[in-house]
């Protein structure tokens, strides 16, 4: 890859910058040698640290800084000041950071900072395990077996993935990858040295069949057994199948894996049409990225609006006209009955022809381990705050799990990946004894042709929608209240507004 040259912008930060350029509270952005170097003072201290956030390069200058952290603007990655470590996903690795001389009425920055691994946290009780096993390669058992390792786990780590892909970086498979516009080697989580340099037992396409609650061992398929103290269930969820005549022997495709990715991808090279069933993120981000490739798209899905459950009615027709302004055509309140070849019969007696379907029309929690070892279950598996199930020393996170939220006061579960990465860092600091509680506010960003949309929180019902600027013109903020109390924000273009607010109802839960 050749080198990229960026122009330096700001002041040389080694040469210094008054301190009244920098007030309480205010962010500086200047570079030091060849490198952006974003300065954050807080009362009498000054941070200096990366300008870029280190998941997808978001401009640090322009989130928030909260305490002693700094959150980035686009998908609410969370950066310790004084250590630069990622604190929370999407990110996992850590910034630069610089040391800070003030003098002279002047703040100086001085030499990068080595970077050390952090220290294990005070606080863990009891028995740290020897052996942990990891059922799931996506974004929760990644995180956890990350989060091990980064806490110097020294122990066994197995993790077992019915996948034959290593732990990949899945929004991008229904946004700019399968658009076209990402590169293949932005796609997996890590490169596959992490796992053996971190001694992670990662066992592609292997399938676990069983827990033997009494000798503590994950039986897999092939009858080989694999003994653990601690497990944690990172299952994930799969693409519901569709059900109707036909569709066995017609071209259909889902969006779950890399491997179904780069069929739709292959699909798309010499098609011109395409077909998508359902009006969600995953079905929409996967019309917006057909199009960025030229091909025809036909929406068809039973809902009145689009994402109408999700956002409501203003942002529904919103999204639908943007869709509809790029070419996209849709078929609303209408289902797929049939398919005869390429030619899709609807309920509305319609008929679409198309070179292949992609269906999004939702996931399945893949729940089966847990019920046949007789966890508890509740539309999901049913976890505590510390996202233990009712079996002691077993763990799930993800999209299986159905956890306490603080913020809501409900039993929720969700589908997002940003929530599956953060609950399998906590999950890994239970099962080292730390008992620290998740009450992480659920956070997940779309992706519309150049329109993102990000959402904090969760509603899954409300009685008030509040508009704060205008949707159509692409500047908005939306709270959704219930009884007066704002459960969750969505937003456009308002990224500073929303990290506002999720730290308002971080401290509406603590306080």
């Amino acid at each position: 890859m050749a080198e990229v040259h960026t122009k330096l912008v700001g002041p040389d930060l080694a040469q210094g910058v008054v301190v009244s350029d920098l007030p309480d509270g205010g962010k500086l952005v200047g570079h030091c040698g060849d490198e952006q170097v974003l300065l954050m003072r807080r009362g009498a201290e000054v941070f200096a640290t990366a300008a870029t956030c280190t998941h997808y390069g978001g401009p640090l200058v322009d989130g928030l800084v909260v305490g002693d952290t700094v959150r980035c603007p686009w998908h609410h990655a969370c950066f310790d000041l004084r250590t630069g470590e990622a604190l929370r996903a999407p990110a996992f690795n850590p910034l630069a950071c610089w040391s800070v001389e003030q003098r002279e009425g002047k703040i100086f920055v001085g030499e990068k900072r080595k970077r050390s691994a952090p220290k294990p946290r005070d606080g863990g009780t009891g028995h740290v395990p020897e052996k942990i096993v990891i059922v799931g390669g996506g974004a929760a058992g990644f995180a956890a077996a990350e989060a091990l390792r980064r806490e110097q786990y020294q122990g066994s780590i197995v993790m077992i993935s019915d996948d034959q892909a290593p732990p990949v970086d899945r929004p991008n498979l229904s946004k700019d990858y399968l658009a076209g516009k990402a590169p293949e080697d932005w796609i997996p989580l890590r490169g596959e040295k992490f796992y053996s340099k971190n001694n992670i037992d990662l066992r592609l396409d292997t399938k676990a069949d069983r827990i033997d609650l009494h000798s503590r061992e994950v039986v897999l398929a092939d009858g080989s057994r694999i003994a653990y103290e601690r497990l944690l269930l990172a299952t994930g969820a799969e693409p519901v199948r569709l059900a109707i005549p036909g569709a066995e022997q017609s071209p259909f495709h889902t969006l779950r894996s890399f491997a179904d990715c780069k069929a739709i991808i292959e699909r798309a090279t010499n098609a011109r049409r395409c077909i998508v069933l359902g009006a969600s993120f995953i079905g929409l981000e996967v019309a917006a990225a057909l199009r960025s490739r030229g091909i025809d798209v036909h929406v068809v899905a039973p809902d009145r609006r689009p994402m109408e459950r999700v956002l409501g009615p203003q942002m529904g027709d919103f999204i639908r006209a943007l869709h509809e302004e790029k070419g996209v055509v849709f078929h609303l309140e209408d289902t797929a009955v049939s398919i005869d070849g390429s030619k899709l019969k609807l309920s509305s007696g319609g008929t679409l022809a198309a070179d292949f379907v992609v269906a999004g029309i939702g996931v399945r929690p893949r729940t089966g381990l847990a019920e046949t070892a007789g966890l508890e279950l509740d539309r999901g598996v049913s976890v505590n705050s510390f996202l233990e199930t009712s079996a002691p020393g077993i763990f799930a996170a993800g999209d299986i799990a159905r956890w306490p939220d603080p913020h809501t006061g409900e039993n929720i579960r969700v589908e997002h990946w940003v929530v599956a990465e953060r609950q399998g860092r906590t999950a890994a600091l239970n099962m080292l004894g730390r008992r620290e509680k998740f009450a992480a506010l659920p956070f997940f960003w779309s992706q519309h042709y150049d329109v993102p949309i990000n959402y904090v929180g969760h509603a899954g019902r409300w009685d008030e929608i509040s508009v704060d600027g205008d949707v159509a013109a692409r500047d908005c903020l939306l709270r959704f209240k219930r009884e007066g109390r704002t459960l969750a924000v969505a937003s456009i273009f308002r990224d500073l507004e929303s990290l506002e607010a999720e730290a308002e109802m971080e401290r509406q839960m603590a306080g």
